[in-house]
């Protein structure tokens, strides 16, 4: 992927070697705030309770491995690249598409194993997410690391995937489709739920491919190989691959993001036609079709 020595985002917070403190609350209230960043990031049970038991640690002295505050290091120079090519290719689709009051760049958080966010505090185990209540994206970069290794994914246009895919997140807010599903969730029918997360993630996908079009058609980004490390990380961490690789078993009701195959098919999709409004088609299909 081309991106070293080009323009940079300026919405990009660097908190990395921050100490969070110790996370305020009882036990009953850091349950509820993992429960949140659950419901939005879909995180395991596994992932909830490392979340509560690392919540209720006090924040240990930056050590060697981590970045000092405002280093501008590689990680940074990239993450701010990658989102200064979504603001550009998002600023000019909503401009086009005549999307009321245009498109509201989000902040981007880079931290290192804790962090405060606007849905609570969250842990790295987590992953990159995107937290609508305060509408910034929380990356520790070396989640990048565990996706070239653990889920042999390497790559920095899959990186960028990652990136773009939160971001669309952020989308989702401004085009009101986070607002139905969060209506959905209110009437309390747990499979309804599901399938509208899922239905939601796999649009952000979709969008992730979108972006992917039109930075390549705007920016030329790509080098030879770079879609396919997209379409692998999309693959690499699809639910039933994760499931499969983690307890043995694949259990669909317990689905949050969609399978590999269904990542994979969707961003594809975004990627080859580049059409913010099909994105609409796709999230009022029926789950089955998905």
């Amino acid at each position: 992927m081309r991106w070293k020595g080009r323009e940079r985002s300026e919405n990009v917070e660097d908190r990395r070697g921050v100490p969070t403190g110790m996370m305020v609350g009882g036990g009953g209230v850091l349950i509820i705030l993992a429960a949140v960043i659950a419901t939005f990031m879909g995180a395991d049970p596994e992932v909830v309770k490392q979340i509560v038991g690392q919540a209720q640690m006090p924040a240990q002295a930056p050590g060697a491995d981590q970045a000092a505050v405002g280093v501008d290091d590689e990680a940074r120079e990239f993450i701010s690249v990658v989102l200064r090519d979504t603001e550009q290719v998002w600023h000019r689709l909503f401009a086009e598409q005549r999307v009321p009051g245009g498109y509201r760049e989000p902040q981007l958080v880079i931290f290192s194993d804790m962090v405060r966010s606007g849905c609570g505090p969250a842990s790295a185990a987590v992953g990159p997410f995107y937290c609508p209540a305060d509408q910034k994206i929380y990356i520790d970069p070396r989640f990048f690391d565990q996706l070239a290794q653990r889920h042999r994914a390497p790559g920095d246009f899959a990186q960028a995937y990652v990136i773009a895919h939160e971001v669309a997140h952020h989308v989702q807010v401004q085009l009101g489709y986070s607002d139905a599903v969060q209506q959905v969730r209110e009437r309390g029918n747990p499979v309804e739920t599901n399938r509208a997360s899922v239905r939601l993630e796999l649009q952000a996908d979709y969008l992730a491919g979108v972006w992917a079009h039109h930075a390549q058609r705007q920016f030329g980004i790509l080098d030879e190989g770079d879609i396919e490390e997209a379409i692998t990380a999309a693959n690499q961490i699809g639910d039933d691959t994760l499931m499969r690789e983690s307890q043995g078993r694949v259990v669909p009701e317990r689905f949050t993001h969609g399978t590999s195959e269904q990542r994979t098919r969707w961003f594809a999709a975004g990627l080859k036609s580049g059409d913010l409004p099909a994105c609409r088609e796709l999230f009022d299909l029926d789950y089955s079709s998905l």
